[in-house]
């Protein structure tokens, strides 16, 4: 007879235990970090990029070399060509934040356990701009440049 019950006993131990063991993963599963969304392309230009890669006297297959293609293709009043490098990029932040609550009872046949979790988020968005004009002379060399960049 006592191996009976203390087969009873050890079964009614393992739900909760299993819902204490739930209880604890549910709580650090709710702790969260901000997520990170980026909409532009790998190969990134940047201001410095222009700074640091642009030089006068180069030949456009060297701009084009270390800054892509151009996104607009034009020439000037003298009928030189000038190329508009236009870049946007869209960064999103999401925050998540949670927190759950396990509450156990023990003891008698009031013992178990209620849980709940409740989270709210938060996202912002950030919006950067980047021109780049480089002007070429009548050898196809560059004559000057420009930039300007903007974040709202």
């Amino acid at each position: 007879m006592w191996a009976g019950n203390l087969e009873t006993d050890m079964s009614k131990q393992r739900p909760r235990r299993l819902v204490m063991v739930m209880g604890a993963v549910a709580l650090m599963a709710g702790c969260t970090l901000p997520t990170r969304t980026d909409s532009a392309s790998e190969e990134r230009l940047t201001v410095g990029t222009a700074q640091r890669e642009i030089r006068l006297g180069m030949s456009g297959a060297e701009v084009a070399g270390s800054m892509g293609s151009p996104n607009i293709v034009s020439t000037d009043p003298e009928r030189n060509e000038v190329w508009i490098y236009d870049r946007i990029s869209t960064e999103y932040v999401r925050a998540d934040q949670s927190a759950g609550a396990l509450l156990i009872g023990v003891g008698g046949s009031a013992g178990g356990a209620v849980g709940g979790k409740a989270s709210k988020s938060k996202t912002t968005r950030t919006q950067r701009t980047l021109t780049v004009i480089v002007w070429f002379d009548a050898g196809g060399m560059v004559r000057d440049f420009s930039y300007h960049t903007s974040r709202f």
